[in-house]
């Protein structure tokens, strides 16, 4: 994800020109959150709402039930500051990456606007309809993300038997021994060369991790978001 909208300039007309808008002059707007990818809402922009997100790097949008210009988070104060724009290949669709104030896009007070579930793709029924808010179920975000929930989970619901809770409940001295136990079988898979073997030691290694910052009460969206702004900064000596 860039910090500046891909492809041409945006602060001239001729990549908007060639948008496919619809006959209302309206494209649609995929907003995703800036650090894991979740979808958080989808909305239409025309080209004044566009132009006014550029200008302004607060994302607009065009309200079709009050035929309006629509400064998302004005009211409420749920801004979406712009981090970057593509547009797909037919050119029909904007995706905004966007890092969401208050962690809510969605008018019920959850954090996306998609938590309602079908019960996955192995046909199975969903549950009883949400009715949105905080408490709403939260959007499919990247993987590590869904890790961190799980761990999360484990540590405010346990589980009888759930190896997550013995390390948790084991403390520092427990977790903090798996991380120095795996962190040299990382080392020894990567002096191995075998791809696979690194790859399956580097991801015990981050669950690992993941349970000491979730037993030290770390976020890994904290985590995340230092990554984030480390990148393009100044390169060390």
């Amino acid at each position: 994800m860039s910090d500046s909208p891909s492809g041409p300039d945006p602060s001239g007309p001729a990549w908007m020109d060639g948008l496919r808008w619809n006959e209302a002059g309206l494209i649609p707007a995929v907003a995703q959150d800036w650090l894991d990818g979740a979808v958080l809402m989808v909305a239409w922009m025309n080209r004044q709402a566009l132009e006014s997100t550029l200008s302004s790097g607060e994302v607009h949008y065009w309200s079709r039930s009050r035929q309006e210009l629509w400064h998302k988070g004005a009211t409420s104060g749920h801004l979406q500051r712009l981090r970057g724009l593509r547009y797909d290949c037919d050119a029909d669709v904007l995706l905004l990456t966007v890092e969401q104030q208050g962690d809510v896009a969605c008018h019920t007070g959850a954090r996306s606007c998609f938590y309602g579930e079908t019960g996955g793709a192995d046909g199975a029924e969903g549950g009883e309809p949400c009715p949105g808010g905080p408490a709403a179920l939260p959007p499919p975000a990247d993987v590590c993300t869904e890790l961190a929930r799980v761990i999360e989970g484990r540590r405010d619901r346990p589980e009888p038997g759930s190896y997550t809770n013995r390390l948790l409940e084991g403390g520092d001295n427990r977790i903090l021994k798996k991380i120095g136990e795996e962190s040299a079988e990382f080392v020894m898979a990567c002096k191995d060369d075998n791809a696979a073997e690194i790859a399956g030691e580097a991801a015990d290694l981050l669950f690992h991790l993941q349970v000491a910052l979730a037993h030290h009460g770390v976020p890994w969206r904290q985590v995340q978001a230092v990554l984030a702004q480390r990148r393009g900064a100044p390169r060390r000596s």
